[in-house]
């Protein structure tokens, strides 16, 4: 059984893109409000839905009802249904949002347009080691262009802000020094990402967030999620991932992230 069926949620299908099309316009609503209320927020905010578990046709709808940016959490996963949504989908992105293994590189690199969980050098020496192997790859051999051509051109360095011991993501104090190691490695990264200790008030860690992302001049926070986006939005968040507001709260699930 593929893994995005195993969930159960509590939106009958009939009755999915009704609801959908009611919370997105909420979302929408809500992130715009906040966005003209606070002097920290971004000129524009991406909504991105986070699609683990969803079935394609669910991810259909909401890619009809205007929703183009998605995040999955598993490299498996995401491999068992986007090569076909995004033959049909061309123009939707694609993040990965969930803890990258190094030996799933090679198709994270080849799947996502985006990677938001860099955060440890060895991953940063294995995507590097990846990207080039692949360019040579196609220099010898022309006629793979196609099949070998990566997808992934962005990414965002994970900030462990609670400094938690069972989070992935690493210290805001070393942010910098990530940062400087994955340019060396001639990585593109564009923003970051974090995901604050789920029994904490979010605001500082958004605060946090805000400062690192003035402090090393990058252009993109991905923070927020569907219980605190709109927090989010007004410490200046450029993209919010939102699952259960889009989609429905899951009604039995073994699933942690």
């Amino acid at each position: 059984m593929a893994l995005f069926s195993q969930r159960i949620f509590s939106i009958e299908p009939d009755n999915m893109l009704a609801f959908m099309k009611d919370r997105l316009e909420s979302i929408r609503i809500v992130c715009g409000k906040n966005r003209m209320d606070s002097p920290l927020a971004a000129d524009t905010v991406e909504i991105m839905g986070v699609s683990k578990t969803q079935s394609a046709d669910t991810i259909a709808s909401a890619i009809e009802l205007g929703v183009m940016l998605f995040g999955e959490n598993r490299v498996q996963e995401a491999n068992e249904k986007w090569p076909e949504l995004r033959s049909r989908y061309p123009n939707t992105k694609l993040h990965l949002i969930g803890p990258l293994q190094t030996n799933k590189v090679k198709d994270a690199l080849a799947l996502f347009d985006a990677i938001e969980t860099l955060d440890r050098e060895k991953l940063v020496d294995a995507i590097a080691k990846e990207v080039v192997s692949s360019k040579l790859l196609v220099v010898s051999n022309r006629s793979k262009t196609n099949n070998q051509q990566l997808a992934t051109n962005n990414f965002y360095i994970q900030v462990n802000t609670g400094e938690e011991s069972q989070k992935a993501g690493c210290a805001p104090k070393d942010v910098g020094k990530l940062l400087e190691y994955a340019r060396a490695a001639k990585l593109n990264v564009v923003g970051l990402m974090c995901i604050p200790p789920v029994n904490e008030y979010p605001a500082p860690h958004f605060a946090l967030m805000h400062e690192l992302k003035k402090e090393f001049g990058l252009h993109k926070l991905s923070m927020g999620m569907s219980h605190d986006y709109a927090l989010a939005v007004r410490f200046g968040a450029t993209h919010v991932r939102v699952g259960s507001a889009l989609f429905g709260e899951r009604v039995k699930s073994n699933d942690t992230m």
